[in-house]
């Protein structure tokens, strides 16, 4: 057994874990964190995604203690402190871009990953974002629509530019 230390959500968390155990089990059964979903335990569905140091990662492929010292937002730690949602969860709503619901929290850690490092992609740029992460319920039509909406209201938050402001 192992003790780590985790940050996740923005509070530190102390866990005993085997050595053979995933993150996302870790984050599902030690912290109770069921929002991080497991759909193939291989990678390649994207369900399990979820931000480590700011980067999206699958998190049945990572085990638990190579985890130990760094920063986890899972799907619970997207929204604000008062419980706002996020841009990219207000953007999921309101474009009808989710239907069974399981792959979702993937898709809102990878969209919010995505729109940091690109906040205005293209539609080329927004299908290879999200072409990581399966869903077996829509076309991916509104998903993409998402990303651009989300990008929209993460402008509308933070404003012009600095470069604009100063002009």
């Amino acid at each position: 057994m192992n003790e780590i230390t985790l940050t996740v959500n923005g509070s530190v968390a102390r866990v005993v874990v085997p050595a053979r155990r995933l993150l996302s089990d870790c984050l599902r059964h030690d912290l109770g964190l069921t929002g991080t979903h497991v759909g193939c335990e291989h990678g390649v569905c994207g369900c399990c995604t979820v931000l480590l140091d700011g980067d999206p990662i699958r998190s049945c492929l990572m085990l638990a203690v190579t985890a130990d010292g760094h920063e986890i937002t899972t799907v619970e730690g997207l929204a604000g402190p008062g419980g706002e949602l996020s841009p990219v969860q207000r953007a999921f709503h309101e474009s009808h871009a989710l239907q069974c619901g399981f792959c979702t929290p993937g898709f809102l850690c990878t969209v919010t990953a995505l729109l940091r490092d690109n906040p205005a992609p293209t539609e080329a740029e927004a299908l290879e974002g999200v072409s990581g992460n399966l869903c077996r319920c829509t076309g991916y039509q509104n998903i993409v629509k998402a990303v651009h909406r989300a990008a929209e209201l993460t402008a509308e938050e933070t404003g012009p530019d600095d470069d604009e402001a100063v002009r």
